[in-house]
Parts: C-alpha cells; sequence; structure tokens
C-alpha cells in the first residue's frame, strides 16, 4: 500500500508564514512608507536614482522584517549576549584601527566597510532585556547599576567616535528598558531636574559660552558649535546656522494647505541642505503645510501606540521590555528628527524613519519592525 502525501498549494504555505502579522502596525508603516516615497519623488526627482533606491531600500526593510518575523522571541533572547558582544568589540576596533572619515572615525574595515554603532541600536535593547529576564522576580538596586554599566560602555565609545546622534539614540533604547523594567521615579527626578537646571543656566549664559574661543571641555568643537547654533542660528547664518534657518523657513512658507506637490520653492531651488537625508522633513512640511504634519504626526503615533500595545500583551518579560523599547525607538528617531529640523533640538543627524533616504538606517527599521512583528505572533499563538 502506498501513501500518498499532498504538498499543500503555495498560498496555503505563505499564508501560515504571515499569519499573526499585526494588521494595524503594518497599515501604520504602510501608510508612513508611502508618505515617503510621495516626497521622496519630489524632493530627490534631480538627485540622480534616490527614488529608486529608496524604494530598494524599503523593499530590503521589507524582507528583513518578514525574515525576523520568523524568529520566535526566544530565539532572539539566545542572540542578545552574542550580538551585543560582537558590537562591543568591533567598537573597541573602531577606537584602535577605525577608518576616519570628515574628522570622525566610526568605521572598521573587516572585509568590509561597516559602521558597528549600528549594531548597538538593536543590540543594546536585546542585551538589557535578556538581562532583566534573568532577574525576573528578583530585581534589586545592584541590577539596574549592572544594566546602566552595560549601557554606558557602548555609549562611551560611541560618543568617542564622535557620533552624538548615534550615542543618543543607543542611550534612550537603554534607559527605556530599565524605566520599564521597573526604576523608581525617585532614581529618575534627580538627573532631570539636574538637566532642567542645567539648561536653563546654559541658556542665560549663551552669549558668554559661545564666544569665540572657549573650550567646553567635555564636548568637542562640533557639538558645542552646534548646541550655539541651536541657542542663536542667526550667529552665522550663511554658515553653521543655515541648516536650521532654511528648515525654518520652508517649514513656515507651506503655512497650513503646502505648496503643493513638486511646488515646493525653498525644495526646488536647492535653499534645503540634505533635503533627501536628515532635512527632508523641511522639504515635506513646505508642500504639504501644517496639515500634512498632523497626519504625518499621527502616523507615527499610531506607529509608536500599537507597538506599546504589543509589548502591553507580551508573554513574556524580555518581550515586553524588548517591544517597549523599539517603541521608543521609534519615537525618538522621529522626535528628534523632528525637532532638529524645527529648530528645537540640535542638528545630530538622525534620520526620520521611512521617509529620510539611508539604506543603512532602513535595515535597522526592518530588524526593529520584524522583532515586534515576531514578538505579536508569538502572542496570538499563546492565546491560541
Amino acid at each position: 500500500m502506498v501513501s500518498v502525501i499532498q504538498k499543500a498549494p503555495w498560498w496555503y504555505r505563505l499564508g501560515r508564514l504571515v499569519k499573526g502579522f499585526d494588521g494595524p502596525l503594518a497599515f501604520a508603516v504602510f501608510m508612513l512608507a508611502c508618505a515617503g516615497m510621495l516626497v521622496m519623488y519630489s524632493s530627490g526627482y534631480d538627485h540622480g536614482t534616490r527614488f529608486v533606491d529608496h524604494g530598494r531600500n524599503m523593499l530590503l526593510a521589507g524582507f528583513i522584517m518578514f525574515v525576523v518575523a520568523q524568529i520566535p522571541p526566544q530565539k532572539l533572547m539566545s542572540l542578545a549576549v552574542p550580538l551585543y558582544t560582537l558590537g562591543v568589540v568591533l567598537l573597541i576596533a573602531v577606537a584602535l584601527y577605525g577608518i576616519t572619515k570628515k574628522g570622525a572615525r566610526r568605521w572598521v574595515n573587516i572585509g568590509i566597510v561597516i559602521q558597528p554603532s549600528e549594531i548597538l541600536k538593536i543590540a543594546m535593547p536585546l542585551m538589557l532585556a535578556w538581562w532583566f529576564q534573568k532577574k525576573e522576580g528578583q530585581i534589586r538596586p545592584l541590577d539596574f547599576a549592572v544594566a546602566t554599566v552595560l549601557l554606558a560602555l557602548p555609549v562611551g565609545l560611541i560618543m568617542r567616535q564622535p557620533d552624538l546622534g548615534t550615542a543618543l539614540l543607543v542611550l534612550g533604547a537603554g534607559l527605556s528598558v530599565i524605566y520599564f523594567a521597573g526604576l523608581r521615579w525617585r532614581w529618575i527626578l534627580p538627573p532631570v531636574l539636574l538637566g532642567l537646571a542645567g539648561l536653563v543656566v546654559l541658556v542665560s549664559l549663551e552669549s558668554s559660552l559661545c564666544a569665540d574661543g572657549v573650550d567646553w571641555q567635555v564636548l568637542h568643537e562640533y557639538q558645542r558649535q552646534r548646541v550655539c547654533t541651536l541657542l542663536d542660528p542667526t550667529r552665522d547664518p550663511l554658515g553653521k546656522g543655515f541648516h536650521i534657518l532654511q528648515g525654518m523657513i520652508a517649514i513656515g512658507s507651506g503655512g497650513l494647505w503646502g505648496k503643493g506637490f513638486m511646488q515646493g520653492t525653498q525644495t526646488h531651488l536647492e535653499f534645503i541642505p540634505e533635503r533627501t537625508t536628515d532635512f527632508i522633513f523641511a522639504a515635506y512640511s513646505e508642500e504639504f503645510g501644517l496639515l500634512g504634519n498632523v497626519l504625518l504626526i499621527v502616523g507615527f503615533f499610531a506607529l509608536v501606540y500599537r507597538a506599546l500595545v504589543i509589548a502591553t500583551q507580551a508573554p513574556t518579560l524580555f518581550a515586553r521590555l524588548l517591544a517597549a523599547s523599539v517603541s521608543m525607538i521609534f519615537f525618538m528617531y522621529a522626535f528628534v528628527n523632528m525637532g532638529m529640523v524645527s529648530g528645537i533640538l540640535p542638528v545630530v543627524g538622525v534620520p526620520l524613519p521611512f521617509i529620510s533616504y539611508g539604506g543603512t538606517a532602513m535595515v535597522t527599521l526592518g530588524l526593529a519592525l520584524g522583532i515586534l512583528m515576531s514578538i505579536s505572533r508569538a502572542k496570538q499563538l499563546v492565546q491560541s
């Protein structure tokens, strides 16, 4: 007697692969991706293949998201220590043997040239979520101290390169894990209040601290210039303040309804520097106005909100902390980019998720989305 096993049709097998994907999260990402393609077509139409490359990068991010979504959170947890260790070792290699470009040593050649700090954007929350999962039910103050050391090591190495923008993103991702793990407010308020007091002092002493020849010692010269430019961009309107001033002009000129698709004069007359990368939000604001900005912010809010919902419904502490941290990564990307283009934060070179051009950032976003999808699928499997 011969038994015949019939192979399931391809659409059934594909359906099993995508089963459990979070619909609201996918819809929010799709709408943001559409906005990104629209503004990239306008702002990058004379930048060679930027539009086509941006679409390719999005497809690559989608593929990475799909692959990572198939990996159960338990498997992701097993990658935490090796990935974190690899990232730190490569950061040390950058400090010793790194490649210097434009005054910053951020890359290392290991057969291919890579920027190891990008690995830590994902490896850092993975590592800290793994650490607190191991301590579940008995988290003590000493465990928070160890987590702080694990966070401080890569952040310090990244700042030494120097790369303030990436250091802030890694720091924010790590701090969000520590906070969601149960850090008490009495430990949070003192540094927050101290930072606010320092900001007040900085603003009040701006004229003397930003005078030529003053050395802040703690910050590199370019970082000091960014802070001083933030406080008064008109100090050097054709030099260091040019980016912020042109971004603010473009945002303001968009008005309520915007100038219309492909009608942005600041954009197409090339007054906006980096209009397809870090300052693409200025190009978007000029053409789509306040209404377009509100819709974009709603899209990011929906993305972050849905990620936090996935975090609250996650089946394990590791998954909850990781999903919550990933949601904060998306929030920080969007908030810092919009803030620096609007002139309320220093220019630190952070892209706007799914909108700005850039392959490396898109890969990181694909990894982050894949992690969220994986945790969402795990939740549905537990419920079923």
